[in-house]
Order: structure tokens, then sequence, then C-alpha cells
């Protein structure tokens, strides 16, 4: 169950690339927010109560027989509607305007002229100016809905921002959230703070409190299991869970062989010793290797991993008695790029969560107190809780470990030389004080050999990748601009130390949003 979040705004996800940037940019306001698909919109409402609505862009055409559109008890509620892009365009025809598709759309950067004033713009815009935005649009408006006037325009877009003050509907053709309308996240805070009337004033320490309420109604008088990774997301789950429920907690630390170095210890001793959580060390590297041994899809390896994942943990649950819950720290990028709003792609990048559910052998519910927050929220909640720096401040490290990190068939030997590699890797980078400028950095035992020369002798070793890049949320990134004295620094390192390797290449590749791994 969730718990009512009345000083909310809701995000209704109409399948645009950037929905989650609206999240961020509400949150960065001080509001909490919450995003829906559309075709569950209406659940989300009654479930929340949210003081606000925003609808969001999306690929799709309001012309179209079957295209998307918000729940009607959206606009009948009262409360304040911003319309973005499809949001607009889905708002005005559904309230009783106008949209047609144009000869030519309008992409990029534009200007729009504010015509008049409204409470959107208050503080922020006057009558006669003319201030940047970033457009993406095809169709566009052609006949407000009635009560709606214009109050902006562009060259491309007559209805560039409508406003109907009496209800508290508005609507904008550009993007807002993005980083190419300068003041838009300004507009949002407007819209959450001075439209809505929220203070602005939620915390992390608000969160902590409204979870650990929410953990005590799901939970009940329940047995729960969590399985720690060694990350700072099961991390966090974990001790918040703990704070709600005690010793109905039991943690499952599966140590499957393909951890980094010395973490498996780090995990036992910081929740055995220092929190005093009740966990259970299962030793399951032969397990997982020989499971692995011969496969070389990726997708095969990662559903290898999580299918054993789910196995040792019925089988230390069946240890203890039964456990009627499975908790997990699953993120919010972990649920938006793992179930698909709009039919889209998204459904196959994280399928090594669980955010669809578990097996229904199992007979346990998942907890996942962290589904609602992006990874630097995380971090905040965990130095909340009093985590210690080394597991709030830790790289990202997915739950299938290595085993993403060595393409092709996975063997204890493989691992082993990644291992010390990356742990060279990491040692420079904390020498050179770059960690924590650094949002993830690993090294990739790659499935290549090349013939080098060493001293007198010729060797014929594996190639090593290493990768760093810099993000916010885990939602995109960009590489990190290592100079070449420390790249050198770092390869000079690892194949005088990592017997296994003769070779380092720096990966420059930027990835798209989501794919911060590596296969």
């Amino acid at each position: 169950m969730t718990l009512p979040l009345q000083d909310s705004i809701l995000i209704v996800d109409f399948g645009s690339q950037v929905t989650q940037l609206i999240a961020r940019r509400v949150r960065e306001a001080g509001v909490y927010s919450e995003i829906a698909p559309f075709n569950s919109a209406a659940e989300a409402f009654a479930r929340m109560q949210p003081k606000g609505v925003i609808l969001s862009g999306g690929p799709s055409s309001v012309m179209w027989e079957d295209s998307p559109r918000a729940p009607q008890a959206i606009f009948d509620a009262g409360v304040p509607v911003l319309g973005i892009c499809y949001g607009q365009q889905t708002m005005m025809q559904q309230l009783g305007g106008n949209v047609e598709g144009g000869e030519s759309g309008e992409f990029g950067r534009a200007f729009i002229e504010v015509q008049k004033p409204c409470a959107l713009f208050d503080g922020l815009w006057n009558a006669g100016e003319k201030h940047q935005v970033w457009m993406s649009h095809g169709d566009k408006v052609t006949q407000l809905a009635p009560g709606f006037e214009v109050v902006a325009t562009s060259e491309g877009a007559p209805y560039a921002v409508t406003a109907n003050e009496a209800k508290r509907f508005y609507a904008t053709q550009f993007h807002p959230e993005v980083v190419h309308t300068p003041d838009g996240g300004k507009l949002l805070a407007n819209f959450v703070r001075h439209v809505c009337g929220l203070a602005g004033d939620w915390t992390m320490a608000e969160f902590r409190a409204t979870k650990i309420a929410e953990i005590r109604a799901q939970v009940g008088e329940g047995r729960v299991i969590c399985g720690l990774s060694g990350g700072v997301d099961s991390a966090v789950a974990a001790v918040l869970i703990h704070e709600a429920i005690g010793d109905q907690l039991t943690c499952v630390f599966v140590d499957h062989g393909l951890m980094r170095l010395g973490e498996a210890e780090q995990v036992v001793s910081l929740f055995r010793e220092h929190y005093g959580i009740k966990l259970v060390h299962v030793n399951a590297e032969e397990r997982f290797l020989g499971g692995l041994a011969g496969l070389t899809d990726p997708e095969k390896k990662r559903k290898f991993i999580g299918g054993e994942f789910i196995a040792v943990f019925e089988e230390e649950a069946a240890k203890i008695g039964g456990a009627d819950f499975l908790a997990q720290g699953t993120l919010y990028p972990d649920v938006i790029e793992s179930v698909s709003f709009t039919g889209g792609p998204s459904v196959t990048i994280k399928s090594h969560h669980n955010v669809g559910g578990l097996p229904d052998r199992m007979n346990m519910k998942l907890v996942e107190p962290l589904r609602e927050l992006f990874k630097d929220e995380v971090r905040v909640l965990g130095k909340e809780l009093g985590l210690p720096d080394i597991f709030v401040g830790r790289h990202p490290f997915p739950g299938p470990g290595l085993a993403i990190r060595i393409p092709g068939e996975v063997t204890k030997e493989r691992c082993d030389i990644l291992r010390k590699a990356d742990a060279v890797y990491l040692e420079e980078i904390r020498n050179a004080g770059l960690y924590d400028a650094i949002w993830q950095a690993f090294a990739v035992l790659l499935p290549v050999r090349t013939v080098g020369v060493m001293g007198d002798h010729r060797t014929y070793d594996s190639v090593c990748a290493v990768r760093a890049v810099t993000s916010t949320d885990g939602m995109t990134a960009d590489i990190y601009p290592f100079d070449a004295a420390f790249l050198s620094r770092v390869a000079t390192r690892i194949i005088n130390e990592v017997k296994g390797i003769n070779r380092v290449v720096y990966d420059y590749t930027s990835k798209p949003p989501g794919t911060i791994e590596w296969e």
C-alpha cells in the first residue's frame, strides 16, 4: 500500500523521453512528485490525491483514433493542471478545442513572446518580453478550448502558452523541463508552488517518516527478507526497513563470486557489527559460476543470475520458517526503464530487476521503499539514515555484478583478473581525488586477446577497457574527461600488476539514457 501524499504532484506520462525530468524539476522545487503512465493515471490520481497534475509530452498524435488521453477525472477534480507539448494538445482536444497536423513542425531552440501576464509567469516573465524555449512538435493547437486564452506565442506556435485562469489550467507547447529552456525550472516551480499552493518544503526526513509508516502498514506482523547486493540501493533499503520493523527483517547477502574486490567483507561487517541487522551470508560462488559456464549471450546471463537469486532467496526463506515479503532496492530509473508505459522498447532495458513482480510460486510480495527515488535522492536518504560515506558514495554496481563487465563467458579466472584490474583503476581514481566527481567507473575484460611485448618476452593476453561517466540521477550519462597522464598511469599499473592483461583502452562512448552498464 502507499499512503496518500496530499502535498504532491502527479505527472501523467504519455511516453516522452524526458518525462522523468519533469519529476526532477518538481522535486528540485521542494515538492514530491510521481510519474504514472496514462493508462493507470486514474488509479494513481485517486491514490495520491495530488494538489496538481502535469501532463507530459509524447510521440503520439491526438488525431490518431486510439491516441492516449488523460483521465477526465483530473479535469473535473478542481486541481490545477499543466499540459506540456502532447499534454497541451490532448488537454485542448479533450476540453473542446482542436489540434491539426502542420506541413512542418517546430523542433529545437525557439523564442516565445509573452502576450499577457498569467499566474504561470508571475515574478518571472512580463508582457512584451521574448524568452528562449525548446520546441519539439509536429502537430499544433488551432482552436482553443472554451475558457482558454493565448498568453504567449512563437513563430511556429500561435498558441505557445495558453491559460484558463479561472480553472487554473495551463498549457505550454514547449518543454520547460529541459535545460534548453533556461527558465523552465522556474516555470515549473511557479506552477507547483504558486498555482498549486504547495509550500515547497518536502524533505528527505519527511520521505523517511512516510516510508516507515508505509512499510509498517504493508508488512504488519509479517516477515521480510531483503537481498543485499553490496550497493547503496539495497543498503539504504535494508536500513530503512530495519528501522521500520526491526527483527522482522532478515537480510540475505548472496556472495555469488561476481563482487568487487573486498566487497563481501565490507557488507558483512557493516550490517552485522554496525547495525546489528540479522544477516545470512550465502557463499554461492560455485553455484553461480557453474551455471554461467558456457553462457555468452548477455540477456541469458542476466536471466540466469536473476533467476538464481530468486532461488537462493526461496531457500533461505524456508530455512527461517518462511517469509511473507521480499525487499529490494528498486529505484525510479529501474521502474521507468523496466515497464513500458506506451508499448515502447523500455520494457527490456532492466531485465534483471523484478519490478513487474515475483514468480507466483514464491508466494511473497515485494517491498520496494525506494521505488520513487532517483539515485542521488537515495544517497541523501542514506545520509539521513546514518549510513557511512563508504556506502552512500559508492559507485553503482548492478546486481549481475562482474558478469555484465565480462562480455562472453564468465569464469572464475576472468573474474579474478577483472577484480584486480578494477581495484587498481578505482584506487588511482581515489588517489587523484576524482572518485566523488565521477558517478560510475569500472573496468571491463574484453573477449579479445592481443600480442604484446613485455620485457624480452612476447605475451598473448586479454584487453581491458576502463570507463567513467558523470551523471546525477542515473538516467543519462556522459564520459569523464580524464587527462592523458592519468590514463597512462592507470594503464601502466594494470599491465604491470594484473597478470593476464597486456593492453588497456579507454571507452570514450557517451551513452543514451539508461545504458550505463556495458553489455
